[in-house]
């Protein structure tokens, strides 16, 4: 089993352009991993973690209801917004600039075999990530992503989580709200869940601006310990 990881910083990227960026990793771990059914080889398949920030964007899930976007494609133009539907599971978010967005390529394979308990890792290290800021964040039940105030007429959700899986083989991820401009929340029902807020770090912590390269160091470091993997030191990949 592989469990190192290639770390990717990607910057500030075109959504379609890294969705792509992401499927073709995905399909090559595919890939390898039908060779190895079909010859009975044992070739390594690689581990990724994406980290990234979008332009403004809007994406659908599989289950999503496209009612969910409540503006229109004049309006998408007039906020300078894409939209798109999308192949991993979930309903309706929003990216932009100030977000950290997270895609682990993984192939499960190499770490374990439970889909619940990639989810719950991934929420876990966003909760240890926001605990290292003074926030106490949480589950909420039947509701994947990470709340502040479960439970209260409060309840405000600061990390969206959307992931497709096919053979143990991941893609797509989480996105932390840092640095949002919450406003473009305000053209959609957040995950299609009514009559709950959305938060960003800075927001919580009543700063101006939160260092997203600190957010990706503590995200990166408690991923790590989750999964029990290292970073492999590596010649960046190109896109």
């Amino acid at each position: 089993m592989n469990q190192s990881l290639e770390l990717l910083d990607l910057g500030l990227k075109d959504y379609k352009e890294t969705w792509d960026f992401q499927e073709s990793l995905f399909q090559n771990i595919l890939q390898i991993k039908s060779t190895n059914r079909k010859e009975n080889l044992e070739l390594e398949t690689t581990n990724y973690l994406l980290f990234v920030e979008h332009p403004h964007v809007y994406t659908l899930g599989k289950s999503g209801n496209i009612e969910n976007l409540l503006i229109q494609e004049e309006r998408l133009k007039a906020i300078n917004a894409k939209f798109y539907k999308i192949n991993r599971g979930g309903d309706i978010t929003y990216h932009g600039p100030g977000q950290v967005v997270g895609y682990p390529i993984l192939d499960l394979e190499n770490f374990f075999t439970d889909l619940y308990k990639y989810l719950r890792l991934l929420e876990e290290m966003i909760i240890l990530t926001l605990a290292e800021y003074g926030l106490k964040a949480e589950r909420s039940k039947g509701e994947t992503g990470v709340w502040l105030d479960v439970g209260t007429p409060f309840a405000r959700k600061i990390c969206a989580m959307g992931v497709r899986a096919s053979r143990w083989v991941t893609m797509h991820g989480f996105a932390l709200n840092v640095n949002t401009d919450l406003g473009y929340f305000d053209n959609m029902i957040p995950c299609g869940i009514k009559g709950k807020a959305v938060t960003s770090l800075n927001v919580e912590l009543g700063k101006a601006e939160v260092s997203m390269e600190e957010v990706k160091e503590k995200l990166l470091k408690h991923f790590l310990v989750l999964f029990e993997a290292e970073v492999k030191q590596k010649e960046p990949i190109e896109m």
